[in-house]
């Protein structure tokens, strides 16, 4: 979760460029050229290949067709990448420098159906996670590491994020899933599944998958987007995760752990490898939350809520944790306990299943488990069953 200050996406477009206008669409619709480029790519099993490169015209590509990517696919500002139903993107096995990016200013269009998805996966015979980055989205809605107008750059590209602009678009993704991802630059820089980086509540995201991912499935950093309808899978490190002052919603997620794995949730207030700049901390709103761990004899814990994180669950359903919420905290600043004493966090009908404490209260404050989670075996999670069907993957 460490960010720099400093301004790359002059950076990223000098190291990368692409031979297009700004007057027309580049539309990949055949398997001898892309237009625009020259037909210098040369198809994949059947593949169309997208060159690595920052594209400031859109790029629209058709439904029910294969293409791949090899290196960094970056849309600048102004451009839409236009994804329709069917399609797969498999990326080249080669770790966190192959990644799809939408930066400030731009839009992704990811349309497809529960009966035809969207999949961007790996293109390895053998495919594993981490082979590959994943998709990251950066927009100009608020962020608590920096103050007004001022962005922070995001872990992997060093592209900009964060803003004043609470109902910034970056697009819509629906029926999306993101497999093997979450290749790693270096201990500290590692793509997810789905990056939201400083993202606007007039994206539309529904019915995203992150499955078999080296890192979190999905990841918040700041903002204020919306999500609904998210699966995450296997996941090894956290399968949900949000920090720098995200305070959208999450109604109807589904977590399953693997064999390799870490938090279900893992919650931060606000980035602990930087500041709080801003002076608040994430407050989102989770409705209707299943997580499913691998028994509560194993020493893991389903959600994690640290540095003054703030936030309202509603109709959660956890099971096979030795602990179900750990909450951690101090007097100072990391006022998690805090947040629970003052009515910012706290659970509404839960059910616990194979769990032996369900909270742990690691902040330095005084409360009790009333205190925090009212409604105690009302809560049934979310039907993945029924909205999960058909286009997911386990």
């Amino acid at each position: 979760m460490k960010n720099n200050l400093i301004l790359g996406l002059a950076i990223i477009s000098m190291l990368f460029s692409c031979t297009t206008d700004d007057t027309a669409d580049i539309v990949i619709n055949d398997n001898s050229v892309i237009n625009n480029n020259g037909g210098g790519n040369t198809p994949t099993d059947g593949c169309e290949a997208i060159p690595a490169a920052v594209f400031n015209s859109n790029l629209v590509l058709e439904a029910n067709k294969c293409y791949t990517i090899s290196g960094p696919v970056i849309m600048a500002s102004g451009t839409n990448l236009i994804i329709n139903e069917g399609v797969t993107i498999e990326a080249e096995a080669s770790g966190a420098d192959v990644y799809i990016a939408i930066s400030q200013g731009a839009k992704i269009i990811a349309n497809g159906t529960a009966s035809n998805p969207i999949v961007m996966t790996s293109g390895a015979a053998n495919p594993a996670a981490g082979d590959w980055g994943g998709l990251i989205i950066l927009g100009r809605a608020p962020i608590n590491s920096v103050t007004g107008s001022a962005t922070s750059t995001s872990e992997i590209a060093s592209l900009p994020f964060g803003g004043t602009n609470a109902a910034d678009d970056s697009g819509t993704i629906r029926y999306v899933r993101v497999e093997y991802s979450g290749g790693a630059a270096d201990g500290q820089s590692e793509n997810n599944g789905f990056s939201f980086y400083g993202v606007g509540n007039s994206t539309i995201v529904e019915y995203i998958q992150a499955f078999e991912g080296k890192d979190d499935g999905v990841e918040f950093f700041g903002g204020t987007v919306n999500a609904s309808y998210v699966s995450v899978v296997n996941a090894q490190d956290d399968s949900i995760d949000w920090t720098e002052g995200y305070t959208g919603t999450i109604t109807n997620a589904y977590v399953k752990h693997g064999a390799d794995h870490d938090k279900g949730i893992e919650a931060d207030g606000y980035n602990t490898d930087f500041s709080n700049a801003a002076g608040y901390f994430s407050k989102p709103t989770v409705n209707n939350l299943t997580i499913i761990g691998n028994g509560s004899t194993t020493g893991n814990e389903a959600i994690r809520l640290r540095a003054g994180t703030q936030g309202i669950f509603n109709n959660i359903y956890i099971e096979g944790f030795e602990e179900a919420f750990d909450l951690d905290g101090d007097a100072g600043d990391n006022p998690t306990g805090a947040g629970v004493l003052s009515g910012d966090l706290y659970v509404v009908d839960a059910t616990f299943v194979d769990v032996i404490e369900k909270m742990q209260n690691d902040t330095g404050e005084t409360f009790t488990e009333a205190d925090f989670i009212s409604g105690d075996g009302n809560g049934t999670g979310t039907d993945y069953a029924t909205w999960g069907a058909s286009w997911t993957v386990e």
